[in-house]
């Protein structure tokens, strides 16, 4: 049996566990924010608790050493997707009572931190239960699931909840259902990798003794702060995103304001379409090009392109925001164009990840690199609401777009090597 299951078919797992490292993230970092949003809170208000569902991502690499010396991978993952099965349950049985607010933020931090252990112990098996040649073939598949799910989070979920709430004329009882089924997805999604994971032998708790284990932590963080040129680099991990950090909070409350307070007001459904289905496709498409182009040219060639790619159609915003549009085609390319930009210009933020966390401690130095990318999101994302709220969208747009200078500021004091990310 245990040879049987060494040797399990990596498409029996490989998607659905990359499925499920995707839909919980994309649930609590945009569902949380329709749901708040259409149950009566204020964009601040909104903007500011969601911000915070960023911190478990932000200090992942304080706990991840421990997923690798606790238990086993597999157990990690089936523990963690039983957790978020439990967790979304727990959202559903608390909307309908009062303190409500504090119940459900208190859950979704919760699901936060299952997700962002959840994420560590994937990748971690990932690379244990497959060999090299397998885990360059299943890049793609798995990146793949990954937005598929975004796609099911984003799009299917709100066509969903929007058919509920028409269905039974109720807001709240639509979303306490929508969570019911997602949890119940969750444990059957468990049960599922509970059986059908392989059992990797390099797949082990590992011995420790704890003086080795806060030095070894230790040394991994002071050499990552020692590397050559750190400070601009991690002005570049803080503050490249600064403009996508604001509009990305702002983004759904905008389309779902009515006219009246300078949204445009779309049903859950309409969005669920649009920011489901045309958002995500341009910007995988945008992922892919800007990937080809880095393979042929290098990160160096392309870093301009992509800094002017990721800021410019932040301007469709500015657009929407004069024209308040009823036209649901022209929203939808306005939003594929920014997401098509945003997926080609964020290949050289990631590729940037990649080249500086190179050399000894590579996993751990990425992993502190992609904290310094969550607290650049979280920061700005938190101070958004209030700012929209002061501004009014069409200001906050014209805001973000002044922004874009930040990006191009930390983008011109970088060092990278010629010919780095050429195949």
């Amino acid at each position: 049996m245990q040879h049987h299951s060494l040797r399990r078919n990596p498409w029996a797992w490989v998607p659905s566990l990359y499925f499920a490292e995707g839909l919980p993230y994309v649930i609590v970092i945009t569902l949380s924010v329709v749901m708040y949003k259409q149950l009566g809170l204020g964009n601040a208000e909104v903007a500011y608790y969601t911000g915070w569902f960023y911190l478990p991502w932000l200090i992942k690499p304080l706990w991840s050493p421990f997923v690798d010396l606790l238990k086993t991978k597999r157990w990690w993952i089936v523990a963690m997707q039983l957790l978020m099965g439990v967790g979304m349950a727990g959202i559903a049985f608390t909307l309908p009572i009062e303190g409500w607010l504090n119940w459900t933020l208190a859950i979704f931090w919760l699901l936060a931190f299952s997700s962002a252990t959840h994420d560590v112990a994937a990748d971690g098996f990932y690379m244990m239960a497959l060999d090299e040649g397998n885990q360059s073939f299943f890049v793609g598949i798995r990146s793949t699931f990954y937005r598929l799910a975004t796609l099911a989070g984003q799009g299917g979920m709100l066509i969903v909840v929007d058919w509920l709430i028409r269905r039974y004329g109720n807001e709240r009882e639509a979303w306490i259902m929508a969570f019911g089924v997602v949890a119940l997805l969750f444990v059957l999604v468990g049960i599922y990798h509970l059986l059908m994971l392989p059992r990797p032998h390099t797949d082990k708790p590992r011995d420790f003794a704890a003086r080795d284990l806060l030095k070894e932590f230790a040394h991994t963080f002071i050499t990552f702060f020692q590397k050559e040129g750190a400070v601009p680099a991690l002005l570049f991990m803080l503050l490249f995103r600064f403009p996508e950090a604001q509009l990305g909070k702002m983004s759904i409350p905008f389309l779902m304001d009515p006219v009246a307070e300078g949204g445009l007001g779309l049903t859950l459904e309409q969005i669920g379409v649009i920011q489901g289905t045309l958002g995500p496709i341009g910007l995988t498409l945008g992922g892919i090009l800007g990937g080809i182009c880095i393979s042929r040219g290098g990160l160096k060639r392309w870093l301009w392109p992509m800094v002017w790619a990721i800021s410019l159609p932040d301007i469709v915003y500015v657009y929407l925001s004069y024209a308040q549009t009823a036209s649901l085609p022209v929203i939808s390319v306005c939003l594929f164009i920014e997401q098509f930009g945003y997926g080609f210009g964020f290949t050289a933020y990631m590729l940037f990840l990649i080249y500086y966390a190179r050399g000894a401690h590579e996993t751990a130095h990425y992993a502190i690199a992609t904290a310094f990318m969550a607290a650049g999101m979280m920061l700005p994302g938190m101070m958004a609401g209030a700012l929209q709220e002061w501004m009014g969208y069409r200001g906050f747009f014209i805001w973000v777009m002044a922004c874009c200078a930040v990006t191009f500021a930390v983008s011109a004091f970088l060092k990278i090597e010629d010919g780095f990310g050429k195949k």
